[in-house]
């Protein structure tokens, strides 16, 4: 493995852990200001593996979160954020095939658009009110990413979704999930 593979992999795992770490916030800011960490470094960790798509997404990602962080300020909330974000993940996906040459056929249209599909079901899940809505999201978002990751070889980030998919879930169980009493069951 050439070095800057090697270091690309690093940083993914670094990213990684700001990702899940993320999960396991009780509010929403706090989800979404580790991610934005995690967004930073993924953006140079799949820029550096050649995983282009990736690395336009996190990019995004980094002002997506800032966006979200500030909601008051930026009024975030307005259906406009939401329509603009998903154009750009739109852009990039044409961007991928047209500047950044990536070779068009049904595999690679396949695989480039679940990144999109990802960043897509997280910007409703920064939209969302509830950290229980975020997680939920997270569901939609990692498996697609996770998939984007294997095609990819992205080992940092192939960990980050599947500890991400599992930190979603204790996440769920530790704040979400109604707690049932022992009383009603004899």
């Amino acid at each position: 493995m050439p070095p800057i593979e090697i270091a690309a992999q690093i940083i993914g795992v670094f990213a990684m852990a700001f990702n899940i770490w993320s999960y396991q916030q009780k509010k929403q800011r706090f989800i979404i200001a580790l991610q934005l960490l995690g967004s930073t470094l993924f953006t140079a960790h799949f820029f550096m593996l050649g995983a282009y798509m990736g690395g336009l997404l996190n990019a995004v990602g980094i002002v997506r979160a800032i966006v979200f962080l500030y909601k008051d300020k930026l009024k975030s909330d307005h259906i406009l954020w939401l329509i603009l974000f998903i154009c750009v993940y739109l852009a990039s996906y044409v961007f991928t095939f047209t500047v950044l040459g990536k070779a068009w056929n049904f595999p690679n249209a396949v695989v480039e658009i679940l990144p999109v599909i990802g960043m897509t079901a997280t910007t409703f899940a920064f939209r969302a009110k509830t950290a229980k809505t975020t997680r939920l999201l997270g569901l939609i978002s990692s498996p697609s990413w996770l998939i984007y990751n294997i095609v990819n070889l992205s080992i940092g980030a192939i960990c980050c979704e599947v500890f991400s998919l599992i930190s979603i879930i204790v996440g769920w169980i530790r704040f979400d999930r109604k707690k049932r009493g022992f009383e009603n069951h004899e």
